[in-house]
Protein backbone atom coordinates (compact mmCIF):
# COMPACT_ATOMS: atom_id res chain seq x y z
CA UNK A 1 0.00 0.00 0.00
CA UNK A 2 1.18 3.52 -0.75
CA UNK A 3 1.26 6.45 1.62
CA UNK A 4 0.55 10.10 0.85
CA UNK A 5 3.45 12.26 -0.40
CA UNK A 6 3.08 14.22 2.84
CA UNK A 7 4.97 11.52 4.76
CA UNK A 8 8.13 12.30 2.80
CA UNK A 9 8.11 15.77 4.36
CA UNK A 10 8.14 14.54 7.95
CA UNK A 11 11.84 13.74 8.23
CA UNK A 12 14.90 15.88 7.76
CA UNK A 13 18.52 15.65 6.76
CA UNK A 14 19.70 15.41 10.36
CA UNK A 15 17.34 12.66 11.48
CA UNK A 16 20.06 9.99 11.64
CA UNK A 17 21.93 11.96 14.31
CA UNK A 18 19.19 11.08 16.80
CA UNK A 19 19.87 7.34 16.54
CA UNK A 20 22.59 7.72 19.16
CA UNK A 21 20.01 9.04 21.62
CA UNK A 22 17.74 6.06 21.02
CA UNK A 23 20.55 3.55 21.48
CA UNK A 24 21.97 5.20 24.58
CA UNK A 25 18.59 5.42 26.29
CA UNK A 26 17.96 1.72 25.62
CA UNK A 27 21.40 0.92 27.05
CA UNK A 28 20.62 3.03 30.11
CA UNK A 29 17.40 1.09 30.66
CA UNK A 30 19.44 -2.13 30.53
CA UNK A 31 21.54 -0.80 33.37
CA UNK A 32 24.67 -0.15 31.33
CA UNK A 33 27.23 2.47 32.34
CA UNK A 34 26.17 5.23 29.96
CA UNK A 35 25.65 8.95 30.49
CA UNK A 36 23.08 10.53 28.16
CA UNK A 37 23.97 14.11 27.23
CA UNK A 38 22.14 14.07 23.90
CA UNK A 39 18.70 15.33 24.95
CA UNK A 40 17.34 18.46 26.63
CA UNK A 41 15.14 16.74 29.20
CA UNK A 42 15.74 18.30 32.63
CA UNK A 43 16.63 15.85 35.39
CA UNK A 44 14.90 18.18 37.87
CA UNK A 45 11.56 17.04 39.24
CA UNK A 46 8.35 18.90 38.50
CA UNK A 47 7.68 21.02 41.62
CA UNK A 48 5.51 19.21 44.15
CA UNK A 49 2.90 21.97 44.36
CA UNK A 50 2.46 21.75 40.58
CA UNK A 51 1.96 17.98 40.73
CA UNK A 52 -0.49 18.45 43.60
CA UNK A 53 -2.53 20.89 41.51
CA UNK A 54 -2.94 18.22 38.83
CA UNK A 55 -3.77 15.51 41.36
CA UNK A 56 -6.34 17.70 43.08
CA UNK A 57 -7.94 18.51 39.74
CA UNK A 58 -8.14 14.81 38.87
CA UNK A 59 -9.68 13.93 42.20
CA UNK A 60 -12.24 16.68 41.68
CA UNK A 61 -13.33 15.12 38.38
CA UNK A 62 -11.38 17.31 35.95
CA UNK A 63 -11.38 14.63 33.25
CA UNK A 64 -13.74 16.02 30.63
CA UNK A 65 -13.41 17.99 27.41
CA UNK A 66 -12.00 21.48 27.76
CA UNK A 67 -11.98 24.72 25.79
CA UNK A 68 -10.17 24.39 22.46
CA UNK A 69 -8.19 27.57 23.08
CA UNK A 70 -7.30 26.65 26.66
CA UNK A 71 -8.70 27.75 30.00
CA UNK A 72 -9.05 31.46 30.55
CA UNK A 73 -7.03 31.51 33.77
CA UNK A 74 -4.06 29.80 32.11
CA UNK A 75 -4.29 32.04 29.05
CA UNK A 76 -4.25 35.09 31.35
CA UNK A 77 -1.17 33.77 33.13
CA UNK A 78 0.62 33.21 29.81
CA UNK A 79 -0.36 36.67 28.55
CA UNK A 80 0.90 38.24 31.77
CA UNK A 81 4.22 36.41 31.52
CA UNK A 82 4.87 37.49 27.93
CA UNK A 83 3.65 41.03 28.63
CA UNK A 84 6.25 41.32 31.36
CA UNK A 85 9.03 40.01 29.12
CA UNK A 86 8.12 42.08 26.07
CA UNK A 87 7.09 45.31 27.72
CA UNK A 88 3.80 45.45 25.82
CA UNK A 89 0.30 44.41 26.82
CA UNK A 90 -0.67 41.00 25.48
CA UNK A 91 -4.40 40.27 25.55
CA UNK A 92 -5.30 36.79 26.86
CA UNK A 93 -7.47 36.39 23.73
CA UNK A 94 -4.21 36.31 21.74
CA UNK A 95 -3.14 33.10 23.53
CA UNK A 96 -3.90 29.57 22.34
CA UNK A 97 -2.90 26.67 24.58
CA UNK A 98 -1.50 23.68 22.69
CA UNK A 99 0.41 20.45 23.32
CA UNK A 100 3.89 21.85 23.90
CA UNK A 101 6.12 24.23 21.98
CA UNK A 102 6.49 21.81 19.09
CA UNK A 103 2.75 21.45 18.54
CA UNK A 104 2.38 25.23 18.80
CA UNK A 105 5.17 25.83 16.27
CA UNK A 106 3.78 23.29 13.79
CA UNK A 107 0.23 24.63 14.14
CA UNK A 108 1.36 28.22 13.65
CA UNK A 109 3.36 27.33 10.53
CA UNK A 110 0.36 25.54 9.04
CA UNK A 111 -1.72 28.67 9.55
CA UNK A 112 0.86 31.18 8.27
CA UNK A 113 2.71 29.58 5.35
CA UNK A 114 1.76 27.77 2.16
CA UNK A 115 2.86 26.60 -1.27
CA UNK A 116 4.93 29.21 -3.08
CA UNK A 117 6.02 30.95 0.12
CA UNK A 118 9.61 31.22 1.28
CA UNK A 119 10.45 31.15 4.99
CA UNK A 120 13.81 32.36 6.24
CA UNK A 121 15.27 30.08 8.93
CA UNK A 122 18.32 31.12 10.92
CA UNK A 123 20.86 28.26 10.68
CA UNK A 124 21.53 26.41 12.93
CA UNK A 125 17.96 25.89 14.08
CA UNK A 126 16.00 23.31 16.00
CA UNK A 127 15.67 20.13 13.96
CA UNK A 128 11.88 19.96 13.66
CA UNK A 129 11.54 23.40 12.07
CA UNK A 130 12.50 21.93 8.69
CA UNK A 131 9.69 19.38 8.57
CA UNK A 132 7.14 21.75 10.12
CA UNK A 133 7.73 24.31 7.38
CA UNK A 134 7.96 21.69 4.62
CA UNK A 135 4.58 20.30 5.67
CA UNK A 136 2.96 23.59 4.66
CA UNK A 137 4.31 23.43 1.11
CA UNK A 138 6.54 26.44 1.74
CA UNK A 139 10.26 26.47 1.02
CA UNK A 140 12.70 27.13 3.83
CA UNK A 141 15.63 29.41 3.07
CA UNK A 142 18.49 28.77 5.47
CA UNK A 143 20.61 31.79 6.42
CA UNK A 144 23.88 30.89 8.09
CA UNK A 145 24.94 32.28 11.44
CA UNK A 146 28.61 31.30 11.14
CA UNK A 147 30.59 29.64 13.89
CA UNK A 148 33.28 32.24 13.27
CA UNK A 149 30.78 34.87 14.48
CA UNK A 150 29.79 32.84 17.53
CA UNK A 151 26.64 31.67 15.72
CA UNK A 152 25.17 35.17 15.99
CA UNK A 153 22.83 36.44 13.25
CA UNK A 154 24.22 38.28 10.25
CA UNK A 155 21.58 40.89 9.55
CA UNK A 156 22.94 41.70 6.10
CA UNK A 157 22.68 38.03 5.11
CA UNK A 158 19.09 37.85 6.36
CA UNK A 159 18.22 40.97 4.39
CA UNK A 160 19.86 39.55 1.25
CA UNK A 161 17.73 36.39 1.57
CA UNK A 162 14.44 38.32 1.38
CA UNK A 163 12.63 37.97 -1.95
CA UNK A 164 9.10 38.83 -3.12
CA UNK A 165 8.13 35.27 -2.11
CA UNK A 166 9.36 35.61 1.48
CA UNK A 167 6.53 35.24 3.97
CA UNK A 168 8.29 34.96 7.31
CA UNK A 169 11.38 34.62 9.48
CA UNK A 170 11.77 31.79 11.98
CA UNK A 171 14.25 31.41 14.84
CA UNK A 172 14.61 30.43 18.47
CA UNK A 173 15.65 32.92 21.14
CA UNK A 174 17.57 31.76 23.11
CA UNK A 175 18.86 29.31 20.54
CA UNK A 176 18.77 25.56 20.60
CA UNK A 177 21.42 24.27 19.89
CA UNK A 178 23.86 27.15 20.45
CA UNK A 179 22.67 28.79 23.66
CA UNK A 180 22.98 32.21 22.01
CA UNK A 181 20.59 34.81 23.46
CA UNK A 182 19.88 37.55 20.94
CA UNK A 183 20.77 41.09 21.90
CA UNK A 184 18.22 43.87 21.79
CA UNK A 185 19.90 45.52 18.80
CA UNK A 186 19.91 42.22 16.87
CA UNK A 187 16.19 41.77 17.47
CA UNK A 188 15.51 45.38 16.52
CA UNK A 189 17.31 44.83 13.22
CA UNK A 190 15.32 41.67 12.47
CA UNK A 191 12.14 43.52 13.43
CA UNK A 192 12.92 46.32 10.98
CA UNK A 193 13.37 43.78 8.19
CA UNK A 194 10.05 42.18 9.09
CA UNK A 195 8.20 45.50 9.12
CA UNK A 196 9.82 46.83 5.96
CA UNK A 197 9.03 43.63 4.04
CA UNK A 198 5.66 42.84 5.67
CA UNK A 199 6.81 39.49 7.10
CA UNK A 200 5.63 37.23 9.86
CA UNK A 201 8.11 36.37 12.61
CA UNK A 202 7.75 33.06 14.44
CA UNK A 203 9.99 32.90 17.51
CA UNK A 204 10.49 29.96 19.85
CA UNK A 205 11.16 31.27 23.36
CA UNK A 206 11.10 28.02 25.32
CA UNK A 207 14.47 28.82 26.98
CA UNK A 208 13.64 32.46 27.74
CA UNK A 209 13.61 31.91 31.51
CA UNK A 210 17.09 30.39 31.46
CA UNK A 211 19.20 33.38 30.39
CA UNK A 212 22.25 33.43 32.68
CA UNK A 213 23.39 37.05 32.46
CA UNK A 214 21.27 40.08 31.63
CA UNK A 215 17.65 40.12 30.54
CA UNK A 216 15.78 38.15 27.89
CA UNK A 217 14.40 40.33 25.09
CA UNK A 218 11.19 39.44 23.22
CA UNK A 219 10.87 40.62 19.63
CA UNK A 220 7.11 41.01 19.99
CA UNK A 221 7.84 44.09 22.11
CA UNK A 222 9.72 45.87 19.31
CA UNK A 223 7.94 48.70 17.41
CA UNK A 224 5.20 47.49 15.03
CA UNK A 225 5.85 43.81 15.84
CA UNK A 226 2.79 43.03 17.94
CA UNK A 227 0.57 42.29 14.93
CA UNK A 228 3.15 40.26 13.00
CA UNK A 229 4.82 38.10 15.69
CA UNK A 230 3.88 34.61 16.83
CA UNK A 231 5.63 33.59 20.04
CA UNK A 232 5.65 29.90 20.97
CA UNK A 233 6.80 28.46 24.27
CA UNK A 234 5.82 26.08 27.06
CA UNK A 235 6.29 25.08 30.69
CA UNK A 236 8.62 22.24 29.67
CA UNK A 237 12.06 23.64 30.48
CA UNK A 238 11.49 26.34 33.07
CA UNK A 239 9.42 24.15 35.38
CA UNK A 240 10.80 20.68 34.47
CA UNK A 241 7.51 19.68 32.82
CA UNK A 242 8.62 18.20 29.49
CA UNK A 243 6.31 15.21 29.76
CA UNK A 244 3.23 17.28 30.60
CA UNK A 245 3.03 18.60 27.02
CA UNK A 246 1.60 22.03 27.69
CA UNK A 247 2.62 24.96 25.53
CA UNK A 248 1.17 27.91 23.68
CA UNK A 249 1.19 30.17 20.66
CA UNK A 250 0.67 33.90 21.15
CA UNK A 251 -0.29 35.99 18.14
CA UNK A 252 -3.01 38.21 16.69
CA UNK A 253 -6.57 37.23 17.60
CA UNK A 254 -7.37 36.22 14.02
CA UNK A 255 -4.54 33.68 14.17
CA UNK A 256 -6.06 32.39 17.40
CA UNK A 257 -9.33 31.60 15.61
CA UNK A 258 -7.40 29.53 13.05
CA UNK A 259 -5.40 27.77 15.75
CA UNK A 260 -8.62 26.82 17.54
CA UNK A 261 -9.75 25.11 14.33
CA UNK A 262 -6.40 23.32 14.18
CA UNK A 263 -6.93 22.18 17.76
CA UNK A 264 -10.40 20.96 16.84
CA UNK A 265 -9.06 18.52 14.27
CA UNK A 266 -5.78 17.36 15.82
CA UNK A 267 -5.99 17.88 19.59
CA UNK A 268 -9.49 18.77 20.80
CA UNK A 269 -8.14 20.65 23.79
CA UNK A 270 -5.64 19.73 26.48
CA UNK A 271 -6.67 17.76 29.57
CA UNK A 272 -7.98 20.08 32.25
CA UNK A 273 -5.74 18.74 34.99
CA UNK A 274 -2.67 19.44 32.83
CA UNK A 275 -3.76 23.04 32.38
CA UNK A 276 -4.39 23.42 36.11
CA UNK A 277 -0.82 22.25 36.77
CA UNK A 278 0.60 24.66 34.16
CA UNK A 279 -1.46 27.54 35.54
CA UNK A 280 -0.13 26.86 39.02
CA UNK A 281 3.45 26.69 37.73
CA UNK A 282 3.16 30.01 35.92
CA UNK A 283 1.50 31.83 38.80
CA UNK A 284 3.47 30.37 41.72
CA UNK A 285 6.72 29.09 40.22
CA UNK A 286 8.93 32.18 40.24
CA UNK A 287 11.25 30.75 42.86
CA UNK A 288 11.55 27.48 40.92
CA UNK A 289 12.67 29.38 37.82
CA UNK A 290 15.40 31.13 39.81
CA UNK A 291 16.53 27.80 41.22
CA UNK A 292 16.59 26.13 37.80
CA UNK A 293 18.53 29.02 36.28
CA UNK A 294 21.14 28.85 39.05
CA UNK A 295 21.49 25.08 38.66
CA UNK A 296 21.99 25.24 34.90
CA UNK A 297 24.43 28.13 35.19
CA UNK A 298 26.51 26.17 37.71
CA UNK A 299 26.46 23.13 35.45
CA UNK A 300 27.43 25.25 32.46
CA UNK A 301 30.39 26.57 34.37
CA UNK A 302 31.39 23.07 35.45
CA UNK A 303 31.32 21.81 31.86
CA UNK A 304 33.29 24.81 30.62
CA UNK A 305 35.94 24.23 33.27
CA UNK A 306 36.23 20.48 32.79
CA UNK A 307 36.01 20.36 29.00
CA UNK A 308 38.45 23.25 28.83
CA UNK A 309 41.04 20.58 29.66
CA UNK A 310 40.26 18.64 26.48
CA UNK A 311 42.71 18.49 23.63
CA UNK A 312 41.91 20.71 20.65
CA UNK A 313 38.19 21.09 21.35
CA UNK A 314 37.08 24.75 21.30
CA UNK A 315 33.88 25.51 23.21
CA UNK A 316 31.13 28.07 22.68
CA UNK A 317 30.07 29.65 25.97
CA UNK A 318 26.26 29.34 26.12
CA UNK A 319 24.39 32.42 27.30
CA UNK A 320 21.21 30.48 28.11
CA UNK A 321 19.56 27.08 28.13
CA UNK A 322 21.00 23.65 28.87
CA UNK A 323 23.35 22.93 25.97
CA UNK A 324 26.97 23.61 25.15
CA UNK A 325 28.53 23.43 21.69
CA UNK A 326 31.98 21.88 21.17
CA UNK A 327 34.04 22.00 17.99
CA UNK A 328 35.40 18.48 17.33
CA UNK A 329 36.80 19.01 13.83
CA UNK A 330 40.37 18.55 15.06
CA UNK A 331 39.41 14.99 16.02
CA UNK A 332 36.96 14.08 13.28
CA UNK A 333 35.51 16.29 10.56
CA UNK A 334 32.36 14.16 10.75
CA UNK A 335 30.83 15.04 14.13
CA UNK A 336 28.35 12.17 13.93
CA UNK A 337 31.24 9.71 13.64
CA UNK A 338 32.97 11.48 16.54
CA UNK A 339 29.80 11.13 18.65
CA UNK A 340 29.53 7.41 17.94
CA UNK A 341 33.22 6.78 18.57
CA UNK A 342 32.93 8.66 21.86
CA UNK A 343 29.85 6.69 22.88
CA UNK A 344 31.33 3.30 22.03
CA UNK A 345 34.57 4.13 23.81
CA UNK A 346 33.24 5.89 26.91
CA UNK A 347 29.47 5.40 27.18
CA UNK A 348 28.89 9.16 26.90
CA UNK A 349 26.18 10.10 24.41
CA UNK A 350 26.34 13.55 22.76
CA UNK A 351 24.61 14.79 19.63
CA UNK A 352 26.02 15.74 16.23
CA UNK A 353 25.12 19.43 15.98
CA UNK A 354 25.10 19.12 12.20
CA UNK A 355 21.56 17.83 12.69
CA UNK A 356 20.62 21.47 13.32
CA UNK A 357 22.06 22.83 10.09
CA UNK A 358 25.08 23.11 7.82
CA UNK A 359 26.55 25.94 9.90
CA UNK A 360 27.12 23.68 12.89
CA UNK A 361 28.66 20.73 11.04
CA UNK A 362 31.78 19.58 12.86
CA UNK A 363 30.35 20.52 16.25
CA UNK A 364 28.57 18.43 18.88
CA UNK A 365 25.82 19.56 21.24
CA UNK A 366 26.32 18.54 24.86
CA UNK A 367 23.44 18.72 27.32
CA UNK A 368 24.03 19.56 30.96
CA UNK A 369 20.62 18.30 31.99
CA UNK A 370 22.04 15.66 34.38
CA UNK A 371 23.30 16.01 37.96
CA UNK A 372 26.76 17.40 38.60
CA UNK A 373 28.31 14.09 39.67
CA UNK A 374 27.41 12.36 36.42
CA UNK A 375 28.14 15.50 34.46
CA UNK A 376 31.67 15.74 35.83
CA UNK A 377 32.25 12.05 35.16
CA UNK A 378 31.04 12.50 31.58
CA UNK A 379 33.41 15.44 31.10
CA UNK A 380 36.34 13.41 32.45
CA UNK A 381 35.57 10.67 29.96
CA UNK A 382 35.29 13.14 27.07
CA UNK A 383 38.60 14.79 28.00
CA UNK A 384 40.32 11.42 28.20
CA UNK A 385 38.88 10.44 24.82
CA UNK A 386 40.25 13.59 23.16
CA UNK A 387 43.72 12.90 24.53
CA UNK A 388 44.06 9.38 23.17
Amino acid sequence: MEFAPFVDLLGGEGAEAWEILTESRIALERGEDVIVLSIGDPDLETPGFVVNAAVDALRNGDTHYTELEGRSSLRSAIASKLSSSAGVRIDPDWVTVLAGTQNAFYSACRCLFGAGDEVIVLDPSYVTYEASIASTGAKQVRVEQPASDGFRPRIDAIEAAVTPATKGIVFSNPSNPTGVALRKEELEAIARLAVDNDLWVVVDEVYSDLVFEGAHHSIVGMPEMLERTVTVSSVSKSYAMTGWRCGWAVGPSELGSHLRKMSLINLYGLPGFIMEAANTALREGGEEIETARAIYKARRNLVLEELGKASEMPLLVPEAGMFLMADVRAHNMNANNFAWDLYRSTGVSVLDAGAFGSTSKGWVRISYGVDEVRLKEACLRIVSFTQT
